[in-house]
């Protein structure tokens, strides 16, 4: 029986096509790091405790808890509609129907609102059938993805996003990852800073976090790892070096998946979460943010419906959270989101656990893989 965290990573990275990967799991007291492979197929360099990766979808949580200390400082509220900070979203048009046309639209029933951003329920996203009509202007004009390369700046992405439909009315449907995007430039439009210097300045140097940005700077990219999909073959694919599209701050800085960060810093956002909001003496948020945050706030027949991403659990604020025992390491509360790049973390209030995979294979869709699996496992069993 495995029972060692490096045998776990090894046995992917040895039979490929992962180059490298590093795991965390922190129970208590007690924390096992390990790491194995690579930083690239070339073998340049080892994996190790400090290596940057593109951590994509885990950006999320950091957003949606950027977004929560807008919310404590009065400064937005949970059920304000957001068109007065996004008037391109003030009177927006939805579908007739979620597989209809384009162009067979009728007008919102309400305003959209802080909160149906941060529970993805704002009508904009991806459904769990991309063949929709209503899907293609997310990749086509908003280049929805993990790449930043090519995403126009904020205001004109939020004027492409002004012209594409809603899928769903308002507070109808959960929908993936573009209500996050704009999270980010909603906390830009109302705190007057960018959004890179909001979270610098209220989560990452707070939080210590400081290997962790939108960008990787030139002292840093001897650590910084190369990205790869699978190719036809079923080999590794560079889809991205470290001197490429994450070595200069993006025009768009992506509240979705935009951010790079290691173990150790996405571990200190995780511990700040666990303490209901407080690290090293400092609040940073209240207990009752996190808790909103943490709660699953779907119905039935919405998780149901986003089977593809979510597989039957529920949604907090940024992350997944766990309301049933599907597999063995589904918790009740646990909570937290992977990445496309292959990343993932997530942290049970329960139980004060903290478990992170990085790795530097992109997913091939939205089921967690093997890899994914068997540390969640691990996790579950150590």
């Amino acid at each position: 029986m495995t029972t060692d965290l490096h045998e776990i990573l090894d046995a992917h990275v040895s039979k490929g096509p992962v180059p490298g990967a590093v795991g965390l799991v922190v129970k208590g007291d007690r924390t096992e790091v390990q790491a194995a492979g690579s930083v690239d197929v070339e073998g340049t360099a080892p994996m190790a405790r400090d290596s940057v990766f593109r951590i994509a979808s885990m950006t999320k949580p950091i957003v949606a808890a950027a977004v929560m200390m807008l919310v404590e400082e009065g400064r937005i509220a949970l059920d304000e509609p957001v068109g007065r900070w996004l008037p391109e979203l003030a009177s927006p048009k939805v579908l007739r129907t979620p597989s209809g046309p384009l162009d067979d639209v009728i007008p919102a029933t309400r305003p959209i609102t802080v909160f149906d951003l941060l529970t993805f329920r704002a009508g904009y996203g991806f459904p769990s059938d991309f063949a929709l009509p209503g899907v293609a202007p997310l990749f086509s004009e908003l280049k929805q993805g993990p790449e930043p390369a090519d995403v126009p700046a904020p205001d004109e992405w939020m004027a492409k996003l002004s012209r594409i439909p809603l899928l769903n009315q308002p507070g109808e449907a959960w929908l993936y990852n573009t209500c996050s995007d704009i999270q980010g430039v909603l906390i830009a439009r109302v705190s007057g800073r960018s959004l890179p210097e909001f979270l610098d300045e209220r989560l990452f140097e707070p939080l210590g976090m400081v290997d962790t940005g939108f960008a990787v700077p030139a002292a840093k990219l001897d650590r910084f790892t190369s990205l790869y999909r699978i190719d036809p073959n079923g080999d590794p694919q560079l889809v991205d070096a470290p001197d490429g599209q994450w070595s200069s701050m993006p025009a768009f800085p992506s509240g979705a998946g935009g951010l790079v960060s290691t173990l150790d810093d996405w571990l200190a956002f995780a511990r700040m979460m666990l303490a209901d909001g407080t690290f090293d003496g400092r609040r940073l948020l209240s207990p009752a943010s996190v808790r909103r945050m943490t709660t699953d706030h779907l119905t039935p027949a919405q998780r149901e419906a986003s089977g593809l991403f979510i597989e039957g659990q529920g949604w907090g604020f940024g992350g997944s959270v766990d309301i049933g025992t599907a597999e063995p390491w589904n918790v009740a509360g646990r909570y937290g989101w992977i990445g496309g790049t292959g990343t993932t973390g997530h942290l049970v209030p329960s139980t004060g656990t903290v478990m992170i995979m990085l790795s530097q294979l992109e997913m091939a869709g939205p089921k967690p893989p093997a890899l994914m699996r068997d540390f969640w496992q691990y996790a579950a069993d150590a």
